[in-house]
């Protein structure tokens, strides 16, 4: 499981060894993060939130949980509270968010399954560990560009 900011910056890796689940989602938080994030966009975000909360209320106590765009839809059971769409439509803050950040980028994840697969522990980390590394790079090589493009053309 990748964490992803919406800038599309890996901010790190959980590996989960069978099916994810909300304790997966809520140790990866847990462990990654000093203070918990502001918001948390997960395409289980309805049954993250109550898990999450009951179990760190300190922690999580500024936490806003929301689904994501192209989850939402599948959602018919949940209240609409928890769908980020909605949160977009009174929060400005929020207008901006690119839901589905992870998505798009666990593709490039999966890319690294089959050779995990054949690994032990120890170097499927590693793996993981530089995979983030160089795809973070090239995302801070192309925001540089993209700067250095913007200021000439106000220049």
């Amino acid at each position: 499981m990748g964490l992803w900011c919406p800038h599309l910056v890996y901010l790190g890796f959980h590996f989960i060894p069978h099916a994810e689940g909300r304790n997966n989602v809520f140790s990866a938080l847990w462990v990654y993060f000093e203070k918990a994030p502001r918001r948390v966009v997960y395409d289980f975000a309805c049954q993250l939130a109550p898990y999450s909360t009951a179990r760190e209320p300190t922690f999580f106590k500024d936490t806003c949980f929301a689904i994501d765009k192209m989850h939402a839809t599948n959602h018919t059971a949940c209240s609409p509270a928890s769908f980020l769409s909605n949160y977009m439509q009174v929060r400005s803050d929020l207008r901006n968010v690119y839901s589905s950040a992870a998505e798009c980028c666990n593709s490039g994840l999966s890319r690294l399954k089959k050779s995990v697969s054949y690994m032990g522990e120890r170097r499927a980390v590693v793996l993981a560990f530089v995979y983030v590394n160089v795809w973070n790079r090239k995302r801070e090589r192309t925001r540089q560009k993209e700067l250095g493009a913007e200021l000439q053309r106000l220049q």
